[in-house]
């Protein structure tokens, strides 16, 4: 378990300043993070399904990776509209963004080598080369926090017009700093996008994967990425 330094009382945090801050995290035997993990050649990756899972991480060989809570903003994970049968039956369905204005979340981000970055795609892809491809976003928030107590929005929250879903509740302000989205990567699924419920997605946070699988999968349609979220 990470143990994390203070965080200043900055509204953002740089690309420097976060290997900094990460670096100072103390591990269990009291080391820290920069004892054994040059940061300085590491670029942040948000970690929005599987890949956040330090088992999955390990069976692809990938070891020794700092994983931090940050809150998403006016940002949403949904379910790609995809699935991946390799180890299991049905299979498993992996997580992709979406814009969502006024919505929040936890999720996870971290400080990874390059090569750790393209290992992590190419698993995504499983052999199907610019399925998932790495990008950085150009809209929402992504903050670092000390904490994981963070609670979406309810179901009860949503209001849905029709055309647009959004969120009846103002977001909770938080302490910590907004990181720079063009210091951001993430992993988003470019071939079909996420699913498409009557127009709506279908949030992670609210719907989890076997009820995404029996009650939604393949009995609606796909919105198409670059209809759903803004990248650079």
């Amino acid at each position: 378990m990470l143990k994390p330094p203070p965080l200043d009382n900055t509204s953002s945090m740089n690309l420097a300043k976060l290997r900094e801050w990460i670096g100072m995290h103390t591990l269990s035997d009291g080391s820290i993070i920069n004892d054994t993990i040059d940061l300085n050649q590491c670029v942040p990756m948000l970690l929005i399904g599987e890949l956040s899972n330090p088992c999955r991480l390990n069976d692809i060989g990938i070891e020794r990776l700092p994983i931090i809570p940050v809150r998403l903003e006016h940002l949403a994970r949904t379910w790609a509209d995809g699935l991946d049968a390799r180890e299991v039956q049905p299979g498993v369905h992996h997580v992709t963004l979406a814009s969502s204005p006024g919505w929040w979340e936890l999720t996870h981000l971290t400080l990874a080598p390059l090569s750790d970055l393209k290992t992590m795609t190419s698993w995504l892809n499983n052999g199907r080369q610019g399925t998932w491809k790495p990008v950085k976003l150009a809209e929402g928030n992504i903050r670092v926090i000390e904490e994981y107590t963070i609670i979406p929005p309810a179901t009860s929250s949503m209001n849905w017009d029709g055309e647009y879903e959004t969120v009846n509740e103002p977001m909770p302000k938080i302490k910590g700093p907004e990181l720079e989205l063009a210091e951001v990567f993430v992993p988003i699924h470019t071939n079909y996008g996420c699913y498409d419920s009557r127009g709506k997605i279908i949030r992670c946070a609210h719907v989890g994967q076997r009820k995404f699988h029996e009650d939604f999968f393949r009995k609606g349609s796909s919105k198409k990425w670059d209809n759903i979220l803004k990248i650079r």
